[in-house]
């Protein structure tokens, strides 16, 4: 059974720009970053409405969205990051 690891940011960013995706701290320091062609997102059932699993450059990352402002409906951030994850996909392809 895998663990997931410690949280490498409390308020940092996901950017899905120009055919790639970023991770960043809340400082800005960039985490991860790859060509969206290259990674595998997806809400297991498991997680939290609020909640993705994302593996990039072969690193799974858990990503929360919503978290400064908790409320029904925390899935509409997760949602929308899926959508433009696969609309940025098809335009590189």
């Amino acid at each position: 059974m895998q663990r997931w690891a410690r949280s490498l940011t409390r308020a940092g960013q996901v950017i899905v720009k120009d055919g790639r995706i970023v991770l960043l701290t809340s400082n800005g320091r960039e985490i991860a970053s790859a060509p969206v062609t290259s990674v595998s997102a997806g809400k297991p059932w498991f997680l939290a409405a609020d909640s993705a699993i994302a593996r990039i450059n072969g690193v799974r990352y858990r990503l929360t969205m919503g978290q400064r402002n908790r409320r029904p409906g925390g899935a509409a951030p997760v949602r929308r990051f899926l959508d433009a994850l696969r609309s940025a996909a098809v335009r590189r392809i």
